[in-house]
Parts: C-alpha cells; structure tokens; sequence
C-alpha cells in the first residue's frame, strides 16, 4: 500500500505546459499518480482532471488505465533501451557492454524516480485485467539487447558451459530488481539494505564473475 512517506517527493507539472501534447500531459500527469497514490488508488478522472483534459481523450489515447499504465514502461523500457545501445556502440568487448548496459540502467533510474518506483512496485505485479504490464515492447527490446551481449559471450566461451545466457540474464536482472527494491524501501520505510549503488556494482561484478569461465574471471 502506498502512503505519502513512499512515493516520491516531487509536484506535477502545470496541466496545460507549452509545448506538450495531450497525449505527453496525461503520460506525465499519471506517471506522478500513479507514483505518489499507487495505480490502485489512482482514478482516470483524477488524471483527466490533473492533465487538463477529459476522461474520454484519455481512453482515446490509452484506451484504460491498464494501458495507460503500460504506455508509461513502454516509454520507459524504450528509453533506457536507447541510452544503453548508444553507450555499447564502438565498445567491442562484450563484457565491457554489459557493464555499460547495466551503468545506464542504474544511472536512468536514478535520475527519475518515479520511473524506478513504479517499476519496482508496480512492473511484475498481475492485475484483475489478467495482463503482466511489464512485459512491454520496450522491456523486450531491452532484454533482446541483453541477450545478444550474453550470447555473443556464450559463443566467445566466456561464459561456462553448462550455464544458458538466458538463465544468467535472468539471475543478473532479478538481482539487480531485487537490491533496487530494498534500497529503496530502506531510503523510504528503513528497511535493513545499508548498501550504496557502489556496492550494489560490486556485488553484481562479483555475480557475473562467478558465471564465467576461470579464465575470464
């Protein structure tokens, strides 16, 4: 459940700012919502209102507040997804990609914590909708991106025989979901995790060490 100690600390934007279309207001406005009140408690007439617009420009343009929700880590997941191709371009080393992908994830989320709480809170839950909102377009993407990096170190016998790229792309991601989320809900609520994202590298390095083989190591 969400309270106001949670979510994060910041104000909506005014609903009518210059330059930004209907379709960017509503995306903003329920992005903070959802965020500070949580998706449950968040109606679409609250973020019609909030956006300056009526709720029935919002199911134009989303079509429910599921796909609304969606819409948010799609822009999200396709966000990072960008950042983390422009950071491994000219770098041929796949470990070397793999440590930038992972910088741009902790350094985007950093920078918008709402993004980082919804995905926390909100990406694996399941709804009464029946869909796992997560598994967007843009967080395929992203892990199609991972997986071509991981592959390309099982085919360079980096990584040990006997291990499959996707297990190990699962195990580095639920551990760095895992460690996020109790980082954030020790800076929220003093969960025991008195780790910093130096620590948090640190660990997965040594995670990552441990799926390879000896002599890459």
């Amino acid at each position: 459940m969400y309270n106001h100690d949670v979510g994060p600390r910041t104000s909506l934007e005014p609903a009518k700012a210059p330059g930004v279309s209907t379709h960017q207001r509503i995306l903003r406005v329920a992005k903070t919502l959802f965020a500070n009140r949580g998706y449950e408690h968040t109606s679409t007439s609250a973020i019609a209102r909030q956006a300056g617009t009526s709720e029935s420009q919002l199911m134009k343009h989303f079509g429910s507040k599921a796909g609304l929700l969606e819409a948010i880590f799609i822009e999200g997941w396709t966000e990072i997804t960008e950042d983390a191709r422009a950071a491994i371009e000219g770098i041929p080393a796949p470990m070397d990609r793999l440590q930038a992908i992972s910088r741009c994830v902790l350094e985007r989320l950093e920078r918008d914590p709402e993004l980082k709480l919804l995905l926390l809170l909100e990406g694996r839950r399941i709804r009464k909708e029946g869909q796992m909102v997560a598994l967007t377009e843009g967080f395929m993407s992203f892990v199609q991106l991972l997986d071509g990096v991981l592959q390309q170190m099982s085919e360079a016998h980096m990584l040990r025989a006997n291990l499959n790229p996707q297990a190990v792309r699962s195990a580095l991601m639920g551990m760095l979901e895992g460690m996020l989320r109790d980082r954030f809900l020790a800076d929220r609520l003093g969960f025991p995790a008195n780790f910093d994202l130096g620590q948090l590298r640190d660990i997965l390095g040594l995670a990552l060490a441990s799926f390879m083989q000896p002599k890459h190591s």
